[in-house]
């Protein structure tokens, strides 16, 4: 199996399990509504993320390592030394060096992706059952930045 067939196998788990975990509890209001309880777990996600300093790989040019995934660039973050470690694990490159810098999603959603030259959204824990992805979409990113924003 591929990294990005158990990318989605872990992706789909994961949100199989944070359904099964809030339906009736975190937001018993929403129980009915999966689309809504979804909608409440990726906004305190993204919360938690904007506030949150990550971990994102350096390439071989001291850059910050993207890699492509369904036609669009993802810079990868991680929340900690273990989930990166994880992915390195599941990219089969455990025997090489991962430097990395320390940065706060915040920045990285309204500074670091606008000023890149090609869209770009930010794939967090990308290889544990507690992956997300924030697409470059209006709402996540600066409208300039945005694929469904305005131009900038």
């Amino acid at each position: 199996m591929g990294f990005d067939e158990e990318w989605a196998r872990l992706r789909a788990g994961a949100v199989q399990r944070a359904t099964e975990r809030t339906v009736g509890t975190a937001f018993p209001q929403a129980a009915a509504d999966p689309a809504a309880v979804a909608r409440d777990a990726m906004l305190k996600r993204l919360a938690d993320f904007r506030s949150r300093a990550v971990l994102v790989p350096l390439d071989e040019r001291g850059g910050l390592w993207t890699a492509e995934l369904g036609g669009l660039d993802w810079l990868c973050a991680f929340s900690g030394k273990k989930t990166l470690a994880r992915f390195a694990e599941a990219r089969g490159e455990t025997e090489r060096e991962w430097p990395y810098r320390r940065i706060v999603g915040a920045r990285l959603l309204d500074e670091v992706i606008p000023a890149l030259d090609f869209p770009c959204g930010v794939a967090l824990d990308t290889a544990g059952p507690g992956g997300v992805v924030f697409p470059p979409v209006r709402g996540l990113v600066p409208n300039g930045a945005a694929l469904d924003g305005e131009p900038a």
